[in-house]
């Protein structure tokens, strides 16, 4: 629960294959939490996410449930839902993937509108913008597969960055007489 916002953010870009090219937010409840970077200013309902922790999104929602939004042209907007929360595994590197179920949109689609175009189009051959689609995306792309390696690879990468390094103690200067 001490996940910071910052941090979250990371885990779903990785988690959707997203390159973070676009802002974010986290609104839960009558309280909103981004960066300051958005132009908006931070107040009595939008928060710097920096410092900010999954718990305080939670207790200011209420509940175990909060939205983020991503890429407010294509207003990716999802509810998320913390179905359970467990002590963490010794051993265990976080974030760590535990399901996944068919593959997330690709970043700059156009929102879910452009997304349901995007899979007709890529599923007909036919269709009259299928080849500079699967141009566009860079080969051919099926919804039905997670691509669950590589989210457990980014997952990784985040584990990697974020494990605690040890710090080696300062050497300390010796006086010359």
């Amino acid at each position: 629960m001490d996940l910071r916002l910052d941090r979250l953010h990371q885990v779903v870009q990785a988690a959707m294959g997203w390159t973070n090219s676009h802002l974010h937010e986290f609104r839960a409840g009558r309280s909103t939490w981004g960066t300051s970077g958005m132009g908006g200013p931070i107040g009595d309902n939008f928060h710097s996410e920096k410092g900010a922790t999954l718990q305080d999104l939670l207790d200011a929602g209420g509940g175990k449930a909060f939205h983020y939004i991503y890429d407010f042209g294509d207003d990716w907007d999802h509810e998320v839902r913390v179905e359970r929360i467990t002590e963490a595994e010794p051993g265990a590197t976080y974030p760590r993937l535990l399901k996944a179920e068919r593959r997330c949109p690709p970043e700059d689609v156009g929102g879910p509108w452009g997304y349901a175009h995007f899979l007709k189009a890529m599923a007909d051959p036919a269709h009259e913008e299928h080849e500079e689609l699967l141009e566009w995306h860079g080969g051919p792309f099926d919804p039905q597969d997670a691509k669950p390696e590589r989210i457990a690879q980014d997952f990784a990468k985040l584990a990697k960055r974020w494990a605690a390094t040890p710090r080696t103690p300062k050497a300390t200067p010796k006086t010359v007489h």
